[in-house]
């Protein structure tokens, strides 16, 4: 009897892993599941910028979309209002004076106003290049593929205008057709390239983060004709970037009186959250927070209405994090000590400024020590822009960014140091000069 119930056994093992290996079958020569409306209502060329016709084939998608258009609402140290960072907090007069920043500086509003905010910014003028677009509209991909990035950012702002119709959308992020994740700014290409990267081995979930960077990065415009360029041959870390800006002697504006040759960051959001973040290491994409997976009815789709998480924790956080109220409270306390950080670096830099401008107006200055307060400063200010002007007041990597405003500290407290000795007056050792400011800065006309 306990033989028989042992062949039984054996027999049913059998016929279970024949079932497997038939439904394992089955689901091998299955036609693989489409993305896309199937068949589509409209056929989308390649790199059509008008968004809208995409949208006739993901009416989702393109409804989230235009929500960036109005949606309007900050978080305590964000948002989307188009909010004046100089006038929330003054001292930035002070930090890009001599620069067009010193002019206007407001938080990015959504997406769909790209094309609209660059147009009336104050800083553009009519010697800005046309490479100011590259980031702002969907007509670029076009525009890029059949002019060459040479050549567009060879053209003044006001000339590439004609040709710009489209905000970002659609034609930026994906391919037509088969709506793959690609990459379509020539820069991003070119900085892959530069380390040996291969964008199109990339995983779809690793595509969620890099299409990001065809935008929300550090870059720069080199030579006379402004050709968009990532600072990523030696690496994406801000001591490697400093390094290739350094090596290259590239300076933005010199700041007046200082003989300072000063750098501005932009908006590295990837290198920031690339450079080992808990999140980062732990797979999660940019798209998985600002873009989080909704349901309507059967459908499950990205949402394009780009936002801040804080806005929806529930939805953003909660695919991950049972607790959402402790997360955001988590939130709050990390961008809190990050920006109360950032205020007493910015104290330090300009306390570091005012040393080096009066060690400079002084005709017996040891010229080799002021130098070096002047590379000091340069560094320094790099650092703290480099997390000024990032988009998270800290939360896509703390302990980086608290790393680089430690360091942006000492290093401003250094420059002031040098420019006193350079000087031999220890009155430039003054703190808290910004305090003495009266009446406290405006922005420039």
């Amino acid at each position: 009897m306990k033989k028989y119930g042992t062949w039984i056994l054996v027999g049913i093992i059998v016929l279970l892993a024949v079932v497997l290996v038939g439904v394992l079958i089955y689901l091998y020569n299955q036609p693989p599941q489409q993305r896309a409306v199937v068949p589509p209502v409209v056929e989308i060329k390649p790199m059509e910028p008008d968004s809208s016709l995409w949208g006739q084939n993901f009416p989702l998608q393109w409804e989230t979309l235009q929500k960036t258009e109005t949606n309007n609402t900050d978080t305590t140290f964000g948002g989307s209002s188009k909010f004046s960072h100089l006038e929330r907090d003054p001292r930035q007069v002070v930090l890009f004076t001599g620069y067009a920043f010193s002019k206007e500086y407001n938080d990015d509003r959504g997406h769909m106003n790209a094309v609209e905010d660059v147009n009336t910014i104050k800083r553009i003028n009519e010697t800005s290049p046309a490479t100011c677009y590259s980031c702002k509209s969907s007509n670029n991909p076009a525009l890029w593929e059949q002019m060459g990035m040479e050549d567009y950012d060879a053209m003044l702002f006001s000339d590439m205008k004609p040709n710009i119709q489209n905000s970002i959308g659609c034609a930026n992020c994906h391919e037509a057709g088969t709506m793959r994740l690609i990459v379509t700014n020539p820069a991003l290409q070119n900085a892959l390239e530069a380390q040996g990267k291969d964008w199109t081995t990339f995983t779809r979930q690793e595509m969620r983060t890099v299409v990001c960077a065809n935008c929300h990065v550090e870059y720069y415009f080199a030579g006379d004709k402004k050709f968009l360029t990532f600072p990523w041959e030696d690496g994406t870390r801000i001591d490697q970037i400093i390094g290739y800006y350094n090596d290259l002697g590239f300076k933005d504006w010199e700041y007046p009186e200082t003989g300072i040759p000063m750098l501005k960051a932009q908006h590295p959001e990837y290198e920031m959250f690339t450079a080992g973040s808990t999140h980062y290491n732990a797979g999660v994409s940019c798209a998985d927070c600002h873009m989080p997976y909704v349901r309507e009815g059967a459908a499950k789709y990205s949402s394009h209405d780009v936002h801040s998480p804080l806005l929806n924790p529930e939805l953003a956080c909660g695919q991950c994090h049972t607790d959402t109220e402790y997360v955001v409270n988590r939130v709050n306390d990390i961008q809190t000590q990050v920006y109360n950080t950032k205020l007493a670096t910015e104290d330090a830099l300009i306390d570091s400024l005012n040393a080096i401008k009066l060690a400079a107006a002084k005709a017996n200055v040891e010229t080799s020590k002021l130098d070096e307060a002047r590379q000091m400063h340069r560094e320094a200010q790099y650092m703290w822009d480099f997390v000024s002007a990032e988009n998270s007041m800290g939360f896509h990597n703390p302990e980086y960014i608290l790393k680089i405003l430690a360091d942006s500290t000492n290093l401003a407290r250094q420059a002031q140091m040098k420019a006193t000795e350079a000087s031999g007056d220890p009155s430039l050792l003054l703190t808290g000069y910004y305090y003495t400011i009266d009446p406290p800065p405006t922005p420039f006309p």
